[in-house]
């Protein structure tokens, strides 16, 4: 399929995505989403880098058939000599390895009142791995670029039906960003082969995005003169207050911190209970706009804030570790809470701001504790 348009669909509309009634319970359409997609469980902060079966996970549609020795990427468009190449061609690249933080671009999404009906994420939706493969800009510039070319566009081997239209995953990015040294075009993660699930065997990692825009199961890279205009474009990933509004597109990643939730859970709830004896709250923060210039933890639900200390990024684009000391001095309830802010002066939000599709929602995490 062309990376440039996606298939008119089944005969049904482009519905706008839906929000839950007032008290509207999780649907069984977000129970099967959330049955084959995971979140990162928030102990899983204690990795630098996040195990692959612990990273977070979202699938589209389903995981494509994909024989390594049969795969081939096409490189296309506006460009001088558009190539065809097998995953053995590209692994004889020069290779480099990035260690990125990968974040949904709905995490965060359920918290939302009135809730947009999708993948029901908490704060999960995230992880940090090694990924290694060969930079995609030596690899555009080679092709031969048309002075006239505004995007590029990635599209994956996943096809299936969204909102009534049926389509081959696609995204583009600015030229500007193909072009960053960054940019990987990644077959390893953490030293191992690119698993299934996240995208084998060839993936886009382009650092500091929200993970909309790691395109899964690369199959092509198509050089545009226009924007693209595909639905996972104009139509989803958009910051939007009313079904009509066509939005703002969404980007980098908003700043955030996380904590390791203290103590033990209580099975169903996840309130944790822990003793009264000091405790060191531990924690990732992350940005797509690096550095992590500041993160601050509140055990009183707010009302007051000090700073934790920050500990060194394994690289530019990847979560910085923080802790704080706390030594309850009373049995109770204990609101924990933590926030970010980064090197453009952003700050994570008190509480989530609410838009259409459930999108870049970074507000404060609250840690409920029981203290005995």
């Amino acid at each position: 399929m062309s990376a440039t348009r996606a298939e008119p669909g089944l005969g049904l509309p482009s519905l706008p995505a839906r929000i839950a009634e007032p008290g509207e319970a999780i649907t069984m359409d977000e129970l099967r989403l959330a049955s084959r997609n995971h979140a990162m469980p928030l102990e899983a902060l204690r990795h630098e880098l996040t195990p692959a079966g612990l990273h977070y996970l979202l699938i589209h549609y389903d995981i494509p058939e994909a024989e390594p020795g049969h795969w081939r990427l096409r490189l296309g468009g506006a460009v001088d000599r558009p190539v065809e190449l097998s995953l053995a061609e590209l692994r004889a690249r020069p290779r480099v390895t990035h260690t990125v933080t990968l974040e949904c671009a709905g995490n965060g999404r359920a918290l939302l009142d009135p809730r947009p009906l999708s993948q029901p994420w908490l704060d999960g939706g995230v992880g940090t791995a090694e990924w290694t493969g060969t930079p995609l800009a030596p690899l555009l510039r080679e092709a031969g670029l048309d002075p006239a070319a505004v995007e590029v566009c990635f599209t994956g081997a996943d096809h299936g039906v969204e909102r009534g239209v049926e389509q081959t995953y696609a995204r583009s990015l600015p030229l500007a960003e193909a072009l960053r040294e960054d940019a990987l075009l990644a077959d390893t993660m953490n030293g191992a082969p690119l698993p299934p699930q996240h995208g084998a065997p060839l993936r886009l990692v382009v650092p500091g995005w929200y993970g909309m825009a790691q395109v899964k199961w690369l199959t092509e890279v198509t050089v545009l003169t226009e924007p693209f205009t595909g639905f996972q474009q104009v139509v989803a990933y958009r910051f939007k207050q009313e079904a009509e509004d066509p939005g703002e597109p969404v980007t980098r990643i908003g700043p955030r911190a996380l904590m390791v939730p203290p103590g033990f859970p209580d099975f169903m709830s996840r309130v944790r209970v822990c003793e009264r004896t000091a405790q060191l709250l531990t924690g990732r923060a992350w940005s797509g706009r690096p550095p992590v210039t500041a993160v601050e933890v509140s055990t009183d639900g707010g009302l007051s804030w000090q700073p934790a200390a920050l500990g060194p990024a394994a690289d530019t684009y990847a979560w910085r570790p923080w802790h704080h000391p706390w030594h309850p001095e009373v049995p109770g309830t204990y609101r924990l809470m933590v926030r970010a802010s980064d090197a453009s002066g952003r700050a994570q939000p008190a509480g989530p701001d609410w838009n259409r599709q459930g999108m870049g929602n970074n507000g404060v995490q609250v840690v409920d504790v029981v203290v005995r």
